[in-house]
């Protein structure tokens, strides 16, 4: 019984966040920020060489990021909200920002709508694909022609489109 409650509890609330909370289009309300220090947690950007890929940036756990064509970067706009939002999560900041192999003046956050911090590299949103199941995997390198690995200055990655994508990208 309990699993069945906990369940229905989850599906409730993934439903009154997809409902209440990211809302579509959109977007990431004020202008992005300069990416500065705060409290003990750390957000590590790095660039990383990823097979089939190339030098593109990973998070602090080493998942690659990508960046969607439908934002922009000139000024930073959020378009990936509700459901795109639960393909391709945002990259949040956790606290001090740092880097490895990448221009820290490139880096910058934006506030989403629903309030949480993003990273932003060159202006461009951050994301992380939820298909990619382990570090370094590029699984979302040219989903529906709209979404990229990122590269350490911010362009898209020219490696090879994923086949392992399993359906649409947004």
């Amino acid at each position: 019984m309990r699993h069945i409650i906990g369940y229905a509890a989850t599906g409730t609330a993934l439903v009154a966040l997809t409902l209440a909370g990211c809302g579509s289009g959109g977007n990431g309300g004020g202008g992005a920020t300069k990416a500065g220090t705060s409290t003990a947690s750390r957000t590590t950007l790095t660039a990383a060489d990823v097979k089939n890929v190339g030098t593109v940036v990973t998070d602090s756990k080493g998942y690659v990021l990508y960046r969607f064509d439908a934002d922009s970067a000139n000024p930073t706009k959020v378009t990936c909200y509700a459901a795109c939002a639960m393909l391709w999560p945002a990259a949040t900041a956790q606290g001090a920002i740092t880097t490895k192999g990448i221009d820290k003046n490139l880096v910058t956050t934006v506030k989403r709508t629903d309030g949480t911090t993003q990273l932003t590299l060159a202006g461009w949103p951050l994301y992380r694909y939820s298909k990619d199941d382990e570090p370094k995997e590029a699984y979302g390198q040219g989903v529906d022609g709209t979404w990229f690995a990122v590269t350490p200055t911010g362009a898209k990655a020219s490696g090879e489109p994923a086949t392992n994508t399993g359906g649409s990208g947004y």
